[in-house]
């Protein structure tokens, strides 16, 4: 949408909810979040100010994720859990044509690179790992009783093993895509189709926790943010995706490039978190590296065939071959 179309409709909804008149500064639209279109306002309201975050889909008539529609509600749930989350604050009507919502900003960084080298962040780097335990925990404690809209978000079915399905899902789109030999992929699909754990917990996964998508300052973790990829599954998948190499942004710890294992298993499990199975953590770490390999091959694919041309993509294109040493790493530590 174009400015003046969400100073209009910001105005209107905010009107709605509030009583007051507001006066606007600062409405922009931030860069990323390829799925949905994110804006920053401060609203006026006299004396009164609003440092706010306006989400929306981008295009109406195109059908949304139900974890994307579902977003104000799983922030609701994850704040009330005692997880730290931006506050949301209204969740949209038809005031515009596509699903959005209005929550409160949070002054923040949020680039992997700076927390894991910047000197300013000296003292997050030690308070952190145990900060994203201690929220992942709080995430995984929501109950479905309690937030029935939250049984639309996919759900693997009765003793299906809730990594099959992303398995395979990924499997396909490698065969579909790959142009080359990629012989450790082969391995590592192998290896992961021998080791499907099945555990009997599922819990509320946010699908996509790791450095990059949690807001931080010098004090530490300031919010958890993206949940379009929230679904129901094994609370591993969580712990094992923050660990993926690629998003330690040149770390040296694995738990999002400045924590290790132990201490961040220790953390979630005393915030009430599910014992921590070391086996399921490691399947979930070998798939997250093979995922986003897969993906780095669809990056390239993209750009190969026009059908996007950034410079980001072509740069992610090239990093297949990081993710095939890590799968080999990860292969020999399992032994088997």
């Amino acid at each position: 949408m174009d400015k003046a179309t969400v100073e209009a409709g910001l105005h209107k909804f905010l009107l709605k909810n509030t009583g007051k008149e507001a006066r606007f500064e600062g409405l922009a639209r931030l860069s990323g979040g390829a799925g949905r279109e994110t804006w920053t306002f401060d609203a006026y309201f006299g004396s009164e100010k609003l440092e706010g975050i306006f989400r929306c889909d981008p295009v109406a008539g195109v059908e949304s994720s139900a974890a994307r529609v579902l977003e104000f509600t799983l922030l609701k749930a994850a704040m009330e859990a005692g997880a730290v989350v931006p506050e949301p604050l209204w969740d949209g009507d038809d005031t515009f044509p596509v699903k959005f919502f209005v929550m409160r900003r949070v002054e923040s960084e949020t680039l992997g690179g700076r927390l894991v080298r910047g000197e300013q962040y000296a003292h997050a780097r030690e308070v952190i790992p145990a900060q994203l335990a201690q929220s992942l925990a709080r995430i995984h404690s929501i109950q479905l009783a309690d937030y029935p809209a939250l049984g639309r978000l996919d759900s693997p079915g009765p003793g299906v093993s809730p990594a099959r399905a992303e398995v395979e899902h990924y499997e396909q789109i490698f065969r579909d895509i790959s142009m080359d030999a990629h012989p450790v992929f082969e391995l590592a699909f192998r290896w992961l189709y021998q080791h499907l754990p099945n555990p009997e917990e599922r819990v509320l996964v946010h699908g996509d926790y790791r450095l990059g998508n949690f807001l931080f300052g010098e004090e530490g973790v300031r919010g958890v943010i993206d949940w379009e990829l929230a679904h129901w599954g094994d609370p591993m998948e969580d712990i094992g995706w923050l660990a993926v190499k690629s998003w330690r942004f040149g770390g040296d710890k694995p738990m999002a490039g400045v924590g290790d294992y132990e201490p961040f298993f220790e953390a979630y499990e005393a915030a009430g978190g599910a014992k921590v199975d070391r086996a399921r953590v490691h399947f979930w770490e070998l798939y997250g590296n093979l995922k986003w390999g897969v993906i780095t091959i669809m990056q390239a694919s993209n750009w190969f065939n026009g059908r996007n041309k950034s410079v980001e993509m072509a740069s992610i294109g090239r990093r297949t071959a990081e993710t095939e040493w890590e799968l080999l790493k990860l292969l020999e530590e399992a032994g088997d």
